[in-house]
């Protein structure tokens, strides 16, 4: 029996080593590579670079109506912001004005900024100035290639009408195409009180399909399109706010946030070890389980990871190691009066469940409370702490209590100074 449980105990601390291993320097199999975690999880803004802005509404309205102004305008910056193809950016409605941008990892945080303010105001106007369609007569907006006169292809933005627009659109080039003065024969396009381009009607277009001409390079025609296929913002935002945060300063901090919780990790480990001799060797072990579920969950569930969130992370592994003291000084307490180890343990942890619950659940409140009403880093605080003390419960009541008990079953439990008494 024992020599069965010696097994089952080395065997679950290879797997433990293994995985830790795995985390740290990544492993290749074959065909199957698993990373690095410090590689695999994504980095919040803070960390990889990027930017963030806040803008705010400049309206009257109040209640409902402005609420659902805010909501109108944050899917609409969504929308540009995949246009960017930007991956899992923060946005979200800070107050009752104010709508925060975060943006990780971009390349131009400029152009990221341009897009996201303008309120794409997009207007055909006859030369009479009379507006015969807008931007929310729109249905698609593409970027195609048209050939010039000198055989040369050029990026153009494609846009096809809704029946409103088609109809309208219709009507007007009807009307000018039968001008014979070339400027009566204009229909400009106007991009936020700009034109942007004047192209002089020859037929009339009944299809409801129009072209946007000009000076455009791809990647300028490219961001056109996905300002006017997003539509324009329904009420003009004011940038109060934005940070360019340089990917090198955020790695640095990453990588010296990473140092400092592994020397945390490590003094906690050589402290339970002092204090409480076997059971502190199986908390160790249990930490390290706990490290690896809290690293391995924010991968699979692909949490992005912030200084903040280093600083939850950290936090909860403190958590999770006052549980442990509190349920070795309980079983301490118990060899004290004489009682066997085996019995020590299952009073040690049921003497201190209450209290271990009372501590978690009480931080987990405020994680929660935090991620629910917080935004940015706070959010990003709030997630690894909700994480982080799940993972801190189930290794220190479950996992802690059967690696014990695994170990009286080996050392027969007859020593209890191996045991903190």
């Amino acid at each position: 029996m024992n020599m069965k449980n010696t097994i089952l105990f080395i065997l679950i601390v290879a797997i433990v080593a293994f995985s830790s291993f795995v985390a740290i320097n990544g492993v290749e199999i074959g065909k199957y590579k698993i990373g690095k975690a410090k590689e695999s999880i994504d980095l919040g803004l803070d960390l990889a670079g990027g930017v963030y802005v806040i803008l705010e509404a400049q309206t009257d309205a109040k209640g409902e109506e402005l609420q659902k102004l805010m909501e109108q305008t944050k899917a609409i910056i969504n929308e540009r912001v995949n246009g960017l193809g930007v991956s899992e950016p923060n946005i979200s409605i800070e107050g009752e004005k104010r709508i925060r941008v975060e943006l990780a990892g971009i390349d131009d945080p400029q152009e990221a900024i341009d897009i996201i303010g303008k309120t794409a105001q997009l207007q055909f106007i006859d030369s009479n100035k009379n507006v015969v369609v807008t931007g929310k007569n729109v249905r698609s907006s593409e970027v195609k290639f048209q050939q010039s006169n000198t055989g040369k292809e050029n990026p153009v933005v494609a846009l096809e009408f809704d029946k409103e627009g088609t109809e309208n659109f219709a009507a007007a080039t009807k009307r000018v195409a039968e001008k014979t003065n070339i400027e009566e024969k204009i229909i400009y396009i106007v991009l936020d009180n700009q034109v942007i381009s004047s192209p002089v009607v020859q037929d009339v277009i009944t299809d409801g399909k129009a072209v946007i001409s000009g000076s455009f390079d791809i990647d300028s025609a490219s961001k056109l399109a996905t300002l006017i296929r997003a539509g324009a913002l329904p009420v003009e935002m004011k940038e109060l706010q934005t940070s360019v945060i340089g990917p090198t300063l955020g790695l640095e901090a990453f990588d010296r946030s990473v140092k400092a919780g592994g020397i945390a990790i490590l003094l906690i480990f050589i402290f339970m070890i002092i204090m409480y001799k076997l059971p502190g060797f199986i908390s160790c072990i249990a930490l390290t389980i706990y490290t690896l579920i809290v690293i391995f969950s924010m991968e699979l569930l692909g949490v992005k990871l912030t200084l903040p969130g280093i600083a939850g992370l950290i936090l909860s592994i403190g958590m999770a190691v006052d549980a442990n003291v509190l349920i070795f000084e309980r079983i301490k307490e118990e060899l004290r009066i004489g009682k066997t180890v085996r019995t020590s343990i299952d009073y040690g942890f049921k003497r201190a469940l209450t209290s271990v619950l009372d501590s978690n659940i009480t931080t987990l409140i405020a994680g929660v409370v935090l991620y629910y009403f917080g935004t940015g880093p706070i959010k990003g605080f709030g997630v690894t702490l909700i994480l982080g003390i799940v993972a801190s419960m189930i290794t220190a009541v479950f996992i802690t209590k059967y690696l014990l008990k695994l170990m009286v079953s080996i050392t027969g439990g007859k020593n209890t100074k191996l045991y903190g008494a």
